[in-house]
């Protein structure tokens, strides 16, 4: 079993989805968790949850794209729990519905604000302070989407890229220095959004489902382990890679 007793992680978007479940996952190994999501209300429910169940968390407002925001998560982390092991950047947005010729400024300004310019602000804050204790794990969010290509979703997939670019070179820049960053691939998973999507049109979720070999969509747990997995010493010799989190989906 991992063991991440006396240790501190932040987890961004951590209000619902991947990010709650993976907030749960590091506090049951042991980890002081500090929840951070620009919802106060989900955000908090999620560390009651983990506090009603003999876990460490708090919550911080954090909004991504700001670099006041970030840094005061970083600090508030460090002033509440003094340290910082672990960050897992999850936070990010998918309102992408369009061809490539078809899409506005609007949306492209804000998948990339949120889900490269909020990965990269989040690494540049965290560093420094995974690097007063000799070193830390860092995971960030990536997709299948950033692997390959997405119809409809150009925007989406070059953001997806760009995290694995951050990420690998992230990972070269402080490997020496103690400092391991993976990102994780995930295909579709069960999430809110996932759920609404199906409610709306049955036929979609069938069609998901036969899109992973192995014959379902993904669990949100199952995403938290591969990041508990990248954060453990376990994966001590693992840095710079984008692990699919799939069902087999990039395989075909």
């Amino acid at each position: 079993m991992l063991d991440f007793t006396d240790k501190v992680a932040i987890v961004t978007g951590g209000s619902n989805g991947i990010g709650r479940a993976t907030a749960i996952a590091f506090a049951q190994h042991g980890a002081s968790v500090m929840v951070a999501d620009i919802d106060q209300a989900l955000g908090e429910a999620t560390v009651a949850h983990i506090r009603e169940n003999g876990g460490q968390a708090s919550f911080a407002i954090c909004d991504v794209t700001r670099a006041p925001d970030v840094q005061a998560l970083v600090e508030t982390t460090l002033a509440t729990y003094g340290r910082l092991d672990f960050a897992f950047n999850n936070a990010g947005i998918e309102i992408e519905d369009s061809k490539l010729a078809e899409g506005t400024e609007f949306t492209f300004d804000a998948i990339m604000n949120v889900n490269v310019k909020g990965v990269w602000q989040c690494m540049k804050y965290q560093i420094p302070a995974m690097l007063k204790n000799g070193g830390g794990a860092i995971v960030n969010t990536a997709s299948v989407a950033g692997l390959g290509a997405a119809p409809k979703m150009a925007v989406y997939s070059a953001s997806k890229h760009a995290v694995i670019g951050l990420t690998k070179s992230a990972a070269v820049e402080y490997g020496k220095k103690g400092i391991r960053v993976n990102a994780v691939c995930p295909a579709v998973i069960d999430t809110e959004m996932f759920r609404r999507a199906a409610e709306s049109d049955p036929r979609k979720a069938e069609f998901v489902a036969g899109m992973h070999p192995v014959g379902r969509i993904g669990q949100v747990e199952e995403v938290a382990a591969a990041v508990m997995y990248l954060c453990s010493n376990q994966s001590g010799f693992t840095t710079g890679i984008a692990l699919p989190v799939d069902g087999g989906h990039t395989c075909v």
